[in-house]
């Protein structure tokens, strides 16, 4: 009896063997693919990371460009030749290129708009007595008669890129109205 107790022992623990070595192998085979599929380390994390430097506030020598736009400009008389319409800056963001102006007009209808270098200004405070004109001013060195002579600032206008049909035929371009 006791022989027969160890050769049923010995069947059974051969039986465990097989399936801890099954259950290890398939428990290897998905912990391999999670690895592969997983994000990269937290060290190449960390390092990418840490390269952006982050900005926690605004230094009193520095604007933010929402509070740019529409600052008044004036001219060598101090009185308003414009106002700022938009900042043009290179597409990585590193260098402001101009300050783009919007000169004459009401209202913005029939202004023209025109770009000047960073360096063609000169900031100059607000009159800290006005409710409405304390913040500070941009001043240049030409008046409104020589900005609405100066050349029209144009914004980059990707190409038309052309797209044909089943037909073959181009489909038109534009503001899709109608025509008179």
């Amino acid at each position: 009896m006791a022989a027969r107790l160890l050769e049923q022992f010995t069947q059974m623990e051969a039986k465990m063997l097989k399936k801890l070595a099954l259950i290890s192998a398939v428990s290897m085979f998905a912990i391999g693919t999670a690895l592969a599929q997983s994000p990269p380390s937290s060290t190449s994390t960390e390092a990418k990371s840490g390269s952006a430097q982050f900005i926690s506030a605004q230094k009193p020598d520095q604007w933010v460009a929402s509070k740019l736009k529409g600052t008044d400009v004036l001219g060598p008389d101090d009185q308003k030749v414009g106002d700022v319409s938009d900042i043009l800056f290179d597409k990585n963001g590193a260098k402001i290129d101009a300050y783009v102006v919007s000169v004459g007009g009401f209202l913005g209808i029939g202004s023209k708009e025109v770009a000047l270098a960073p360096n063609a200004f000169q900031v100059v405070p607000g009159d800290p007595n006005s409710t409405t004109s304390s913040s500070p001013k941009l001043k240049i060195s030409m008046n409104k008669d020589q900005l609405k002579d100066a050349p029209n600032f144009e914004p980059y206008k990707e190409p038309n890129r052309s797209t044909t049909g089943a037909t073959g035929t181009q489909r038109p371009s534009g503001s899709g109205g109608m025509s008179k």
